[in-house]
């Protein structure tokens, strides 16, 4: 693939409604997308979800511009180039996976196009449609919340995840478990507790929850291995799996018994794909996370859902469950049944709208 010529975009897009997690609230889905056109004219496109501020991780859509523009687009422009040569090329700039995979991942679009593919195909997916779950951020009252999870479960979804917090936790879950006894869920911490709280956590044992997620610091995996021996709700690692490496540390401690695999949060696809075959030999559990992620990214976390060893929920949402209007078409949609259908277009298998992109954006930068 010989680049000729990249595009970033600085977007930043409201949200249907505002979206709080434990270390705060998000109104706008701001990302960088980029584009990459190779010599032939065909086009890639790519995502960094990085938000505003380091909040989720320290990475942010105005780093990732820096990183990409200075440290990655002059080893790529002008050259031919594949994953593995990407890879080799990225490999020396250290962290940065979000402004990596973004650039990464437009890579995988071009290169599935160019085989005239779709991208789930290449990577080895065998699904038509792939399971997906919801998440539910904290809400302004156990009411409110009830009423959402009731919403979503009547568009479909398989699976409610809930965020919690200090304070926002055993209340909301038992007021959940009492209204839907029978519905698969599981609790999101985003990193809010210490082993402190443990007696908090081991109550939420009480409540059949297929998980809870991060519970403890987003660098930690000592102190999960540790909790994960007091308590039978298994453990799922989010922030704290960065790299493949990480998953062989988490078994080996014993951190953790499921993964939730973020592709921007790892470094791109070819990571990601490493994770998925290092779960499946570990017999470790395995989801697909999201991250707000535009029709663009989400499309990338369709594909990675259809690999065979996913074996739980995804948290992969529909396009109307974040935007009035998205960037692409198709839009994803939520069948019936509480899937979606992996689409057999070539790519990503949606098309961007670029007057719609333009209409979002707040910085471009051309190269070549």
């Amino acid at each position: 693939m010989l680049v000729k010529k990249v595009t970033l975009f600085k977007v930043k897009i409201p949200l249907k409604e505002e979206f709080t997690t434990s270390f705060g609230t998000t109104r706008y889905k701001e990302a960088v997308i980029v584009k990459i056109e190779e010599k032939g004219g065909e086009v890639g496109w790519g995502e960094v979800p990085a938000g505003s501020g380091p909040w989720y991780s320290y990475e942010t859509v105005d780093t990732a511009l820096i990183i990409i523009r200075r440290f990655i687009i002059p080893q790529i422009l002008k050259s031919d180039i594949d994953i593995d040569d990407y890879m080799n090329v990225v490999k020396h700039i250290r962290g940065h996976n979000m402004a990596k995979a973004g650039v990464e991942m437009a890579l995988w679009d071009l290169k599935a196009k160019l085989q005239s593919l779709p991208l789930w195909k290449v990577i080895g997916g065998r699904r038509a449609k792939i399971v997906s779950g919801v998440s539910i951020g904290i809400k302004r009252s156990v009411n409110e919340l009830l009423k959402t999870i009731g919403r979503r479960l009547d568009e479909g979804y398989q699976r409610i995840k809930v965020k919690i917090k200090p304070g926002w936790d055993i209340n909301i879950v038992d007021a959940i478990r009492r209204e839907y006894p029978d519905i698969l869920l599981q609790v999101d911490a985003n990193a809010a507790y210490t082993l402190r709280d443990i007696n908090i956590l081991r109550k939420l044992d009480d409540y059949n929850l297929l998980m809870i997620e991060q519970p403890l610091d987003y660098n930690d995996l000592v102190y999960h291995a540790i909790l994960q021996k007091f308590i039978k709700t298994p453990i799922c690692l989010d922030e704290s799996i960065k790299y493949p490496e990480d998953v062989v540390r988490a078994y080996m401690l014993g951190s953790c018994l499921i993964v939730n695999l973020k592709p921007a949060r790892v470094g791109g696809i070819s990571n990601s794909l490493r994770i998925h075959e290092l779960c499946y030999q570990l017999g470790l559990g395995l989801w697909i996370g999201g991250m707000l992620e535009t029709g663009i990214g989400r499309g990338f976390l369709v594909a990675l859902a259809s690999l065979p060893y996913v074996n739980y929920p995804n948290d992969i949402s529909a396009s109307n469950r974040y935007f009035k209007q998205d960037i692409v078409e198709p839009e994803w949609t939520l069948n019936r049944d509480g899937t979606i259908s992996v689409p057999n277009r070539s790519g990503i298998g949606v098309e961007v709208i670029e007057e719609r992109l333009e209409k979002y954006t707040e910085h471009k930068l051309v190269f070549g």
